[in-house]
């Protein structure tokens, strides 16, 4: 019987401390969560490449937050020099997820999102370092496509802020490549974005990318930190789809391409076959004048503003600024012509052989067609002037 009593006493002992115990767990306060979000790309060309927010979500004080590095003052009454010139003030700002989701809702635009395995000592670190972030005196940076955007500013909060004790997992081990070839990649359906894009960047985008510089792309930020670890074990704690991606758009018809096929073709009738000769002088002033404004521009863009990714463009071999000048008096017998049609067939050898090497890669498929109506016109240009009567000498007597 007292064994009995001493066996009941012990269980509603053990059942009144698993009920403390309960009691006090619910009474801890839960570690805010911190996940990073990874939005899809979209129809327009800014939305290209998709996007990186950070989000805050404390259920204890129902706050679902997301800081967002990619938003700037689009009613600055000078926004599009700032642009051009690569003077652009990007800023964070911080929205309710809510509001963050519906934009990518209405522009069928994916979602993922990655929740974080942090401390509570290491979340409040990073919820620090962005609430400092926020602050007016520290929310605009310098945008820059290739080297300071949205993703590679959440891409150094980590290891900033987790010090030795994190590293991002591998992302290009098998597949070596540049910034040039990824770009591409995510416009090969915008054909005529993608021939400007790659008319006006220099040869640094050519350079083979780190893993570390891959991540300027938030889905290769994405990729980094599935494999990353922090203290040895693994950041991402889970990973799921909050939005679905849209079906992928049908292959859009390369326009650049059948353009300039057209171009050869006008070009060709107008120096081979005789009907059509008549076409040739205003095939050569706007072959000239176009190839010429278009290396005006590059130059531009390399000299004239904090483009990174712009300078030593050498695209400009081909597209030689000077051709503007020379569109209104190449119909004029001029010795000096000859010399510039020798210098300007050298210079389009030059660039052809700088792609060869791969020390600058040119949009080949689109641009080989305008190279060859060039060749007709500098040829046809040298054999204009080549010819040309010397005056001849006048002697005193």
């Amino acid at each position: 019987m007292r064994l009995f009593i001493f066996f009941a006493l012990f269980c509603c002992l053990c059942c009144t401390n698993q009920s403390i115990a309960g009691s006090n767990d619910s009474l801890q306060p839960s570690i805010p969560q911190i996940s990073i979000l990874t939005c899809g790309s979209g129809d327009e060309l800014y939305a290209s490449f998709g996007h990186t927010g950070v989000r805050v979500k404390d259920s204890n004080r129902h706050i679902d937050e997301v800081y967002n590095y990619g938003t700037f003052d689009y009613q600055d009454p000078e926004f599009y020099s700032k642009f051009t010139l690569g003077k652009l003030l990007y800023y964070l700002d911080k929205s309710s997820y809510q509001d963050f989701l519906y934009t990518y809702q209405i522009e069928k635009r994916s979602v993922r999102e990655q929740v974080l395995h942090l401390s509570a000592t290491e979340t409040q670190a990073i919820i620090d370092f962005l609430e400092n972030n926020l602050k007016p005196e520290n929310r605009s940076y310098l945008y820059d496509f290739l080297y300071d955007n949205c993703a590679t500013r959440v891409r150094d909060i980590f290891p900033h802020i987790l010090a030795t004790d994190f590293t991002y997992g591998s992302i290009l081990e098998a597949e070596p490549t540049t910034f040039r070839k990824v770009i591409n990649h995510y416009l090969r359906n915008k054909h005529w974005e993608r021939l400007g894009i790659n008319l006006l960047l220099g040869s640094p985008v050519d350079k083979e990318m780190t893993d570390e510089a891959s991540m300027f792309l938030p889905d290769y930020l994405h990729e980094g930190l599935a494999h990353a670890q922090l203290g040895g074990q693994l950041l991402v704690q889970q990973e799921h789809s909050i939005l679905p991606a849209a079906k992928a758009a049908p292959q859009r018809v390369n326009g650049p391409l059948w353009a300039t096929l057209g171009v050869v073709l006008l070009t060709v009738l107008s120096y081979l076959v005789r009907p059509f000769f008549y076409l040739r002088k205003l095939i050569r002033f706007l072959l000239l004048l176009l190839t010429g404004l278009v290396g005006c521009l590059m130059l531009f863009m390399w000299l004239g503003t904090n483009h990174q990714a712009c300078n030593a463009n050498y695209n400009i071999l081909w597209a030689l600024p000077s051709n503007v000048l020379i569109a209104f008096v190449a119909h004029r017998p001029k010795v000096w012509l000859k010399v510039y049609a020798l210098a300007a067939i050298s210079l389009l050898i030059v660039a052809l052989l700088i792609h060869v090497i791969g020390f600058q890669q040119m949009p080949l498929i689109e641009v080989v067609p305008l190279l060859l109506c060039l060749m007709y016109v500098y040829i046809d240009l040298y054999k204009n002037n080549v010819q040309l009567p010397v005056a001849p000498k006048t002697s005193t007597k």
